[in-house]
Formats: structure tokens, sequence, C-alpha cells
């Protein structure tokens, strides 16, 4: 506790605001993190941030170099994560997933990325009351006071949010019902789930996204359900992963899909059908498999006679329509699938499209009073029939109200702006999943003079309590701790989540409700008839954007589509095959960067939306079109910059697939910032690949083979030749620690996280869009994707290049510096900026570059970044390096770089010293999972491992030595300490 003399010094001081009042210098901002940013997190003590309880340790003052870690959850309109927040001087700095929950407990890039929003200086910093700066004070007043008349006339109070699944939330909206009647909660998310739920709630009488856990599963037939990527709001790639493993019992997986989504990247068959012929065979598997109907179609009997033959051990998955859901439930309930769980059952999403259709009747009808929107922007996330008329409808109630962190396109037309924290700097709890609860707690006082949206509710209801955080702990106290695995509120705060006991779902007369459901479908018509003249569009969510609620957020603006590889933007895919039918193309330009017609989106003979760019796609199916959500948005800085078109305009019906679309070429063309255009390995051996029966029945020469240089000794391998004194070398990896990274390209999905980590952990700078067309990208890591013919024939014909565009298999590599201990680029520095060091890492030495950039050109993997400009304190990249508000996100452990010097990854070198450092001062040995690397950490699938290689007993020495690993470019001689493991495909059709 601090003397009173300090806390009158704190009383009037604030940080943040005089930082804002002018430009800082560096000197400045060492100052403010080494003692402006401690003074904020001990102002604290007189909030209720001093009650949040650290991961690891709880110290008496915050000790500078130290980071502390707060178990959390991230909660927005699309994502949920149980997550460790690491802070440094009281600033939370990295998202980092917790281990200690045993669900959703990975980091996307999106939820890594969310920190960026904390940090974000065009958020909200003060109560806005028809336009002008107000206080809390007033608003309340104002807000009390219309409370109670609309309650007295007895008009409709609605409070418009996402899924909220928070049990406390729910409680206060109930008392806030006590006071205020006519109140009523609308869940309204962007990317509607409702349809899911409802069949969930059809066949298995709860409503909840059903829970697959493909551990044990042995096959799996996905129906346009891109199940790695957002189709379910729980990972599931790292269930998915488990059972990949190359052996015998290894999974098999059949993707049938319109768009190329990394989940049919990874398959090992993959089907090309638009999304009326997968609905067509889903429903034809069913009548065989439910009914006992026969099947006309090749690959139906196929998949049916690998279900009947696999049993129990398969599962269906399936997106679209209500019925395609109610299809695949059935499915898996005859078959007896293991990988559906019946006990639980994911409660994140709560979307009702049924209710929000009455509320919009409601709004249309002006029964509304009052309307409370929370953190959801309707009027950009509508499609086009509504858009425009909930904003008219909106003008008209009498008293609005909006929860946000931003302006957006609804909030400008709303009366009150109440602006709310960010998670970080927040309280809450979540029930995202049977007997799972988390909570969320502050790792940093408010920054602007915002407050949370129940703390608002706790007021405007006069409850007892003085704030959300007491009515949380007396809640949890008295409905969650005494059923669950801990004894105290603190001790849940110390692990972030908490398990209660016997609370399983009923599931009424279950067993008589499948066979009517069943029975529904025995004379289900196939399906409509088709038009050929017209496309059919599939909207689909992009790994870096979501719903677009992040949509201001460079990180993820410019994280490459794993896909496409394009960032900044969203566009149309097409297929090969139809884009010549319209004379649409993609070429290159003598700049190098990627450009394409555009057309315009038609649906009913009416315009939907204007300028959209054409992508053409390997692997789209023909007649089918992809469009991605979130882009489009009118508010914020990012969006002159970023040129992107809104797809909600053609989300009617909140349905993911949309039929009857037709495209008009326009004369308007887009240049496209793409990081990647070379599609092939051309003819190189970069990603090896062999399929399970050659694997499991050949000797290791066949499918890994060692490659050879050719000498005049003969041809020997890299490993007998080197310019280097090889004794030396040997000395060397003999003493201390020697790291090493290993990468599995059988877990490897591509989703990117790895990529967001490292640009979180080593301050990586986000360059724009008009740098990345000129490949001037600064991404330490990247993920390369390839394509190539699904034939093992490997002459080059005209078939073969026909079935890269039709259907083309991919794959995935991540590549980084690969500290090669014969590295190129450390003989060609004229200064020696770039060393080798004992423990195996190349090193950069910032202030000794002169940028003559020979070690990128002599990297063979072209995995080294310059420095063409100054991206801090710099107007051209006014992003978070360019704000005073912005760098408090920083690592104080690595150094910012500067203009003319080059960059690249360092093996996260301040990680594995900080660990060292810790062993030492305890005198004991490092643990071999103590060392661990930004992406290693974040990847979901656990696809990278990072260890000391010198250490015999350590996982990363096991996958060096396992039969699988190779090394990239190895015939160079170059000896990098990065390895992967051969991808392997279970491509049996038997």
């Amino acid at each position: 506790m601090k003397s009173e003399k300090t806390k009158k010094i704190y009383k009037n001081y604030n940080p943040i605001k005089n930082l804002f009042q002018g430009k800082t210098s560096r000197r400045d901002f060492l100052k403010w993190i080494g003692f402006s940013t401690a003074s904020v997190t001990l102002a604290a003590c007189k909030g209720p941030v001093i009650k949040s309880i650290p991961y690891v340790v709880k110290p008496e003052d915050i000790t500078p170099g130290i980071p502390n870690y707060y178990a959390s959850t991230m909660i927005d309109t699309f994502d949920i994560g149980s997550v460790l927040v690491k802070t440094r001087e009281g600033r939370p700095i990295k998202i980092e997933p917790n281990s200690s929950s045993d669900f959703f407990n990975t980091t996307s890039a999106r939820i890594q990325s969310s920190l960026f929003s904390l940090y974000d200086e065009e958020r909200l910093k003060n109560p806005i009351f028809k336009g002008k700066k107000s206080s809390w004070k007033e608003i309340d007043n104002y807000i009390i006071q219309n409370l109670k008349f609309l309650s007295k006339i007895k008009k409709n109070i609605v409070f418009l949010s996402y899924s909220f699944p928070s049990f406390s939330t729910k409680k206060l909206i109930q008392d806030f019902k006590k006071k205020y009647p006519c109140t009523k909660w609308v869940t309204y998310d962007p990317i509607s789930y409702s349809k899911v739920l409802d069949a969930s709630e059809e066949i298995f009488g709860i409503r909840g996204f059903p829970f697959f856990d493909l551990n044990k599963s042995k096959l799996i037939i996905s129906f346009d359900a891109d199940f790695l990527g957002d189709w379910s709001p729980e990972n599931m790639a790292k269930s998915y992963v488990l059972n990949r493993n190359p052996e015998k019992k290894m999974m098999q997986h059949i993707q049938i899909e319109s768009n190329m989504t990394i989940s049919g990247a990874n398959a090992d068959i993959r089907l090309s059908k638009k999304p009326s012929d997968i609905k067509k065979m889903l429903l034809e598997i069913f009548q065989n498999i439910c009914l006992g109907k026969q099947i006309k179609d090749k690959n139906s009997e196929k998949i049916v006679s690998l279900i009947k033959k696999i049993g129990s051990k398969s599962v269906i998955l399936a997106d679209g329509d209500q019925e395609s859901y109610e299809l695949s439930f059935l499915i898996n309930k005859k078959i007896n699938s293991n990988a559906l769980q019946n006990d639980k059952f994911i409660f994140s999403k709560e979307s009702n499209d049924k209710d929000f259709k009455s509320f919009l009747k409601d709004l249309e009808n002006e029964n509304i009073g009052g309307l409370f929107i929370h953190n959801v922007n309707p009027i950009y996330s509508l499609p086009l029939s509504l858009s425009k008329k909930v904003k008219e409808f909106i003008k008209k109630i009498p008293l609005t109200v909006s929860f946000s962190m931003n302006k957006n396109e609804t909030n400008e037309n709303m009366d009150i702006i109440a602006p709310i924290p960010h998670w970080l700097e927040s309280w809450g709890d979540t029930y995202p999943i049977t007997n799972i609860y988390t909570l969320i707690q502050p790792t940093i006082q408010c920054i602007f003079n915002t407050r949370q949206f129940q703390d608002s509710l706790v007021i405007w209801s006069g409850i007892q309590e003085k704030n959300y955080y007491e009515y949380l702990k007396k809640i949890w106290e008295k409905n969650i701790i005494p059923k669950s695995n801990v004894s105290s509120f603190n001790e849940a705060l110390f692990h972030g989540v908490v398990k209660t006991k016997n609370h399983k779902p009923i599931l009424n007369n279950l067993s008589k409700k499948i066979n009517q459901k069943i029975r529904k479908y025995e004379k289900k018509i196939i399906y409509p008839k088709k038009i050929e003249k017209n496309f059919e569009l599939k909207l689909y969510t992009k790994i870096s954007m979501g719903d677009g609620n992040q949509y201001n957020n460079p990180w993820l603006q410019e994280l490459p589509d794993p896909i496409t590889r394009t960032t900044w933007e969203n566009y149309l895919t097409i297929s090969y095959f139809d884009a010549n039918k319209m004379e649409l193309k993609n070429w290159n330009s003598g700049d190098g960067s990627l450009n394409g017609n555009c057309v315009d989106l038609i649906k009913n003979n009416q315009t939907i939306i204007h300028d959209i760019p054409v992508f053409i796609q390997p692997g789209q199916a023909i007649g089918s079109l992809g469009f991605s959500f979130g882009y489009g948005q009118e508010k914020g800085k990012l969006t002159k910059i970023t040129q992107g078109t809104n797809a909600y305009r053609s989300y009617e019906n909140f349905f993911v697939i949309q039929n009857n679309i037709q495209l008009r070429k326009v004369n308007k063309i887009h240049k496209f910032s793409c990081v990647q255009l070379h599609h092939t390995m051309v003819g190189r051996n970069l990603v090896k690949e062999t399929d399970l029966n050659l694997f499991l029945n050949n000797p290791k020469e066949v499918w890994n083979e060692k490659e050879k240089i050719s000498t005049h000794k003969g041809m020997l391998s890299p490993d007998k030749i080197s310019i280097w004194n090889q004794n030396y070398k040997k000395n060397e990896k003999r003493n201390g620690h020697h790291f090493n990274l290993s990468i599995d390209l059988n877990a490897c999905i591509g989703c990117g996280a790895c990529i967001i980590a490292c640009h979180s952990e080593n301050n990586v700078p986000v360059v724009g869009k008009e740098e990345i067309e000129k490949y001037r990208d600064m991404h330490w890591l990247r993920v390369d994707r390839y394509y190539f013919p699904d034939d093992s024939s490997k002459e080059k014909t005209k078939k073969n290049e026909d079935n890269i565009y039709e259907n083309p298999k991919v794959v995935f590599q991540p590549i980084m510096c690969q500290h090669c201990d014969n590295a190129p680029c450390e003989s060609v520095c004229p200064v020696g900026a770039t060393s080798h060091g004992k423990q195996g890492q190349n090193m950069m030495t910032y202030n000794r570059c002169i940028g003559t950039r020979y070690c990128a050109n002599n990297c063979p993997y072209k995995v080294r970044r310059f420095n063409w400009f100054n991206y801090v304190n710099n107007q051209k990249f006014d992003f978070n390096m360019n704000n005073s508000l912005g760098k408090m996100m920083l690592n104080p452990d690595v150094v910012i770089r500067t203009r003319g010097v080059m960059e690249k990854c360092s093996l996260c070198i301040q990680r594995t010293q900080y660990v060292i450092g810790i062993a030492k001062k305890e005198n004991r040995k490092v643990q071999d999972k103590e060392f661990e690397t930004a992406c290693s950490i974040s990847c979901p699938t656990k696809a990278i491992t990072f260890g000391d290689i010198n250490d015999p007993t350590s996982i990363i020495s096991k996958k060096v030595k396992n039969s699988r690993s190779y090394k990239l470019l190895e015939f160079i001689g170059v000896r990098p300490n990065v390895s992967y493991q051969l991808k392997i495909r279970n491509k049996n059709k038997k």
C-alpha cells in the first residue's frame, strides 16, 4: 500500500494525457515505459484492477524487466479464447494461449491481434451526447429519466448485442428487467450461427453448437464446412492433427467444397463442386445410410462405402442451410459417430434469426422506445435490403444508446455514445461450453474515460452493488464456485477457467426425434432446377478479417491470406474456366504486381455491389463464386488505405449461399497487394510429400531421398562437403546449447497465427498496401503456399496444367531465417553485421549494418527484410509506431530498427536468454519445454517445435533424427538449423 503522499502525487497525474500533448523522442519513450506506464498501473491501486490475480506470481510492486502473466478470456463479436496476457511495466504487450484450459486454448491471428485495438488512438475517449462531448453524470441522468418514462408508458426497451455467453451479465439483465419490465435482449451476430443452432435444437433438443472431438476419428467427410477455419466457434485444428500422424491408423480427410479453403488445402482428397451439387451429394448419402436408397453418383457411392467400412470412427461435417446441418447430424447419430460428443455443446454463439426478424418488425412498427446497441454495427453488416431501412427506423426511436469502442456507421445515428473499455481493461465471465466457465480480468487501468456496459446497467438499475466487479464476484461465489473445482474467486482468477460438476445437457426423447426427422427427408426433392447461366455465391470469412470487427487493425490487414496470399483487400474468387468465358483476367504488370479486372455483382436484376476485383482461384468450383466478409467499412483511418467491398450487402436472409448471381464486367482495373505470385515450386523439391502407403511400405531412401552433390569424388552428401572447418563446427556443438527449429508439414494448416505472434514479439513494422505492392513486406516469417497437379505424373502436359486450375493439391511451408551453420549471408557482409552465435543462431548487429543488402542477395531462402524507410515517427506509415499510445504495445526486449538496416528472424533470442538467465539464477538446468519461440507458442497444432539439440532427451532432438526430417535446399551445403518433416497424405481410395 502506498503512502498518503504518494497517493496525492498520483491522484492528479495523467501520463497518457500529457503524452498526447506533443511528439515523443526516443528518450521520452524510454521514460514512458520506465516510469509513466508503471504509474498508470500503480494508479490502478485505487480501482478494481489491483484485484486482478497474475497467473504466475503477484508481486508487491512491478519489477522493471520482469513480465507478469494474467489469465483472462478474449471475446468479441466473432472470437473467443482462453488466454494469458503478458504485461511489462504494467502494459499488456502480448497474447498467448492459456494451457490450463482444456477448451478454447488456442490463439488465432485475430485473438492475438486484438491487443492492437487496446492502443488504438481512434478509440472513443469520452461519452458523447448528441454529437458533443459529455460526462457520465449527464448521460446517466438523461437515460434513467427516459427509462422511467418508457417503462411508465410500457414502451419496449431493447438491448441489441452480439452473442454474449456471460452468466453474470444474464443475471444482471434479469435484475434490470425487475426495474424496467418491458426490457428485451436480442442477439445479433453479424455472421449468423442461427441455422446450425436451429438444427441442433431440432435434432438434439439443445440450442448449442455440437462439439466434435476428432482425436479418435479415422475418417472425416466435410461438405463445404471449413472446420479448420471458422466453421466451429472452437478451434478444431488441435484435435484434427492428433490423429494425422503417419501410421496405419492415420485419419483420412475428404473435403467436398466450392471455395478453396484451408480445410480443402489440407485434405487428402478434395472434390470441387458448387454448393447446390454438394447439398445434392449430402442428401444422396443420407438417403442411402439412413433410408437404404440407391446411389447414382460414383463419388457418393465411394464415400458411403468408406463410411460403412469405418463406422463409428467416421464423422460428417456440413455447412449451408439448416437442412444441411440436420442431414449431417442425423448421419452422425445413425452411424453412432464417436466424434460427436453427446454431453458437450458450445454455447459461445447465441444467434437467433427469428428473434432478430421480430425485432425488425417492432422497429418498423415503432414499438421500440429505447434501443441500446452493444458493440455491433448493424447498419454496416446488414444486407442491402435492410441496412437503409434500419438506419431510418433508428432515427425515429426516442432513446438510442450505443456501447462501442470506436465510431462506426451505426453509432453516428445514435443520440448517445457510451464508450466501453477494451476486454483487456474489463471484468467479465463467459460460459462457452458445457461445464466450463471462464473469467475476464483487466490487465491495465482504463486508458480513457470509458465504462463497461455492465457497470452502466448496475447504475441504471439501482442495485445494491457499487460496481460490476462486486456483482460478478458475488454471483460467482454464490452460484459457480460451490459446484466448481476451485475453492475461491481468487483461485478462479488465477487459472482463468473453472470446471463445474454434474451438469450435463438433457437429451429428451432423442431417438424418437431422430427417427421422425429421418422420415421427414424420405420424400425430399433433391434440389431446385439448375440455372446454368447464373452463379452460386458462397460467402466466407478470411483467417485475418473474420466478421470485420477488427477492420481497423493493421496487423490483420497486412496478414497474407493463406490461399490467395493477398493483403489489405477482398475480392471475388472465380474459377479459371468461368473467368475465361467472361474474358476476366489476372496479369502481372511491369513492376511485378498483380492486376485484375473488376465486375459488378447483380442479383435479381439489381446491382448489389459495384467494382469488385476478380481473383482467379485455382480449385474454385465451376459455376461458383467466393466473397469474404469484413471489408468495405467507412469509418477509421485504414479506410483510406484498404480497398475492400462490403460482402454483407449480399448476405440476404443471413444465408452464406446466395443463388441467381450474375456478373457484369466493368472497365476498372484493380492492383492487388499480393506477397506471392509464383504458384508452383517450378520443379524444385521444396516441399517433400508422399503417400501413406508409399511411406509405410518402402524405406526412407524412396520417399525422403537425401540430396547429394556431384563432385570429383562422386556423389556426396552435403554435410561431407564444406569450405568451413568441420572439426571446429563439431566441437562447437558439443558445448552449451545449440538451438534448432523443426516444422511438421503434416501438422501445419497455414493459419498464420505464427506470423502475428512474431509481429507482436519482435516489433515487426506494418508497411501498408502501397509498399506490399512493391514486395517490401517486413514479415520475419512467411507461410508459402504451392499448388501442384493432383496427379502422380510429373510430366508437363495440358491435362496437368488444367488440373492445377481445376482441383490442385495445396501445401503450406512456413519459412523464416534458417540460421545456417555455414550461413552465406555472413561471408558476404562487408562490415560483419551478421555473424554466427555459439548457440546456433544467426545474429544481426543493427548498429553495424550499413544496408548493402549483400546478405539478402546471397540468402537462398529470401528471408531477410530491408528497412526502406523509418517506420517509426513517420506520417507515411501512420500505424502504431507513429503515435505515442501505439508505442505502448512495443516489446522493450527487442530494439526498433531504423532506415537502411537489414532485419530477420532471430529465433526469439531474447526469450532463450531470459530462460537461461532464470535457470542460472536458480542454479539448475533448463528444462526442455522452457525453450519456446513466439511462433512455437502460438501454433494451434504444435507444428513448430523449438529446443536444444544438445539435449538428447529433448523433443527437438527426436524430431531432427526422425526419418521424415529434411533440410530445405540441403544440396547448397549451408547446413540450416531449421528442419522440416515431410507431408504425408492418406489417399487410400479403397
